[in-house]
């Protein structure tokens, strides 16, 4: 049986401690990278879902709040249903979409503050904002809206087939989408990818 050659220093022989110490390293900004590409995939997910709900929901709205007018005005009957959904159309679009701007860090921010510290210090108040953020979504959006939906789900809109609480579900589910983006947010600021404050954007300023 072949033995390998012993050290010169007289050590028995062992294996390079360097390639172990290497990808030992390695292996926490790895995990980190990929968690951030997870997180990223699921975020353009949501993205695009929030979009397309933001604009269907939109769209009803347009179209309801049209025939409400169109059956007062021309018809000289109004749609006893368009009232009442039209409401709790735009209800169900103001949740999505202040969910969909979280996404995009675009709420109205003071930075004035935060910009004239240090970069570490922002990085730091960065994370206690997102922090803030997801406790006021647990407790305001997530335990708040399904106490609201559960107290409501036998209360019936009498020219939908929907009750309020059905309708009120949208404050949990949006709450839970908020968690995820505040979440996101705060390990890409830790990881040094995502700036502390958010990047103006001259394009949505000027809207």
């Amino acid at each position: 049986m072949n033995t390998p050659p012993p050290d010169p220093d007289g050590d028995s022989p062992t294996e390079d401690p360097t390639a172990d110490t290497g990808h030992a390293g390695s292996s926490g900004p790895v995990r980190w990278v990929r968690l951030l590409a997870v997180l990223g995939v699921v975020r353009r997910f949501l993205d695009r879902a929030l979009a397309v709900l933001c604009i269907i929901a939109f769209v009803g709205l347009v179209v309801i709040v049209s025939w409400q007018v169109f059956t007062r005005e021309v018809l000289n009957d109004s749609a006893p249903w368009t009232e009442e959904a039209a409401r709790y159309t735009f209800v169900v679009l103001a949740v999505l979409a202040a969910a969909y701007v979280f996404s995009e860090r675009g709420h109205i921010a003071v930075e004035i503050l935060i910009e004239k510290l240090s970069i570490p210090l922002q990085k730091v108040m960065g994370v206690v904002i997102e922090l803030l953020v997801m406790f006021f979504t647990v407790f305001v959006f997530i335990i708040g809206g399904s106490r609201v939906a559960e107290n409501a789900w036998g209360q019936d809109i009498s020219t939908l087939p929907l009750s309020v609480g059905q309708v009120f579900l949208v404050l949990p589910i949006a709450g839970f989408v908020i968690l995820f983006f505040s979440l996101a947010h705060m390990l890409g600021i830790l990881a040094g990818v995502e700036k502390p404050v958010p990047e103006f954007d001259e394009n949505a300023e000027a809207i």
